[in-house]
């Protein structure tokens, strides 16, 4: 048998040839095998994956968590320390910086007014002093009345470096009975709030009544905020809230919110003593006033009727009561005739003679 054959039937097994639908069979089914092998393998894949991201998407938010928890117990620590006597130390700061904002509530009048003035000098060698800017300020240290005075002497020394005022704000001033009158009318019915105000209500030509003001130098030194009694409003605020001022000129403005920040740092204790002084002092006119009663009451009728037949127009001994004029006689005076004194000084000396 030739070399030929006998490779032939080496390569090709003994078996039927396959049909043309058996190749076709064999095509679509093998299409479905890797079509399902590679959705195997693209589960494998995602499985790892979602086995994967959980724990590093875990361990990121507590991280992040974390990290978030961190200032809040910052922020929460510093708050505590921010917060003193029920007022933010930093919003007292932002106040008398004029960097706080108001709504169309906190921009009224309100209860509470702090004033403060500045001066000019007049005179011989501008010694004396004289009433240049007036400013007012409410409990949120929103500007109620800031006016430039006008000034009836001329003027010898603006004291710049402390006023802050100069001659060019001479120019909008208006006349002092006007200022005069619209810090009279801001100020009715209110409590006045200023640092030694007793010196800017001099200046003003006005009066307040005492229960209703507020002196943060006096309330300072009363209450052991301090050691001396006549503390400069600077070194109080500096002392209080940390905060420089007066550093160059002098704005009443920023003084008046100074002056207003200091009060509400202290308002509670400060006003609780005054509500006890006002109290008691009224409990004392009640007392008063019913000691008088009690007094009224017990009068008999009899005195009352013995009382009012002696002295018909009411009122004390010896005083009118207005009702009827006292006229006082001595005893016999009714029908008496008045003595003619001079005919026995002339009868006397003719017979001199």
């Amino acid at each position: 048998m030739p070399k030929e054959s006998l490779e032939r039937n080496k390569m090709t097994p003994n078996r039927p040839a396959a049909s043309s639908n058996w190749l076709a069979l064999q095509k679509t089914l093998g299409t479905k095998n890797t079509s399902k092998q590679d959705l195997s393998v693209e589960r494998s894949q995602k499985r790892r994956k979602l086995e994967h991201l959980p724990s590093s998407s875990h361990e990121v938010s507590r991280k992040h968590h974390a990290s978030q928890l961190v200032p809040k117990r910052e922020e929460s620590v510093t708050n505590q320390d921010d917060i003193r006597n029920g007022e933010s130390l930093s919003a007292l700061r932002r106040m008398i910086a004029g960097e706080s904002t108001f709504t169309d509530q906190q921009k009224l009048p309100g209860k509470y007014l702090a004033l403060d003035c500045e001066m000019v000098g007049v005179g011989v060698d501008g010694t004396e002093s004289s009433l240049a800017r007036v400013s007012l300020v409410n409990f949120y240290g929103a500007i109620q009345l800031d006016e430039f005075v006008r000034q009836r002497e001329r003027v010898v020394d603006y004291r710049t470096r402390y006023s802050g005022i100069r001659e060019t704000d001479m120019i909008k001033a208006k006349p002092f009975d006007e200022v005069q009158k619209k810090v009279a009318e801001l100020l009715k019915d209110r409590i006045l709030v200023g640092h030694a105000v007793y010196n800017d209500l001099k200046v003003l030509l006005l009066s307040h009544p005492r229960p209703m003001t507020r002196d943060t130098q006096f309330y300072a030194g009363k209450h052991k905020v301090v050691k001396s009694k006549y503390v400069a409003l600077r070194n109080l605020v500096k002392q209080e809230l940390d905060v420089t001022i007066q550093g160059g000129e002098h704005s009443s403005v920023t003084d008046a919110r100074a002056t207003m920040g200091i009060f509400r740092l202290h308002r509670k204790e400060w006003e609780k003593g005054t509500k006890l002084l006002s109290q008691a002092k009224k409990r004392k006119r009640e007392e008063g006033a019913v000691d008088d009663d009690a007094e009224e009451e017990g009068k008999g009728e009899a005195e009352v009727e013995t009382s009012t037949s002696t002295f018909p127009g009411g009122g004390r001994k010896g005083v009118s009561s207005g009702l009827t004029t006292i006229v006082r006689r001595g005893p016999g005076a009714l029908g008496r005739e008045k003595k003619k004194w001079w005919k026995g000084v002339l009868s006397s000396k003719g017979s001199m003679t």
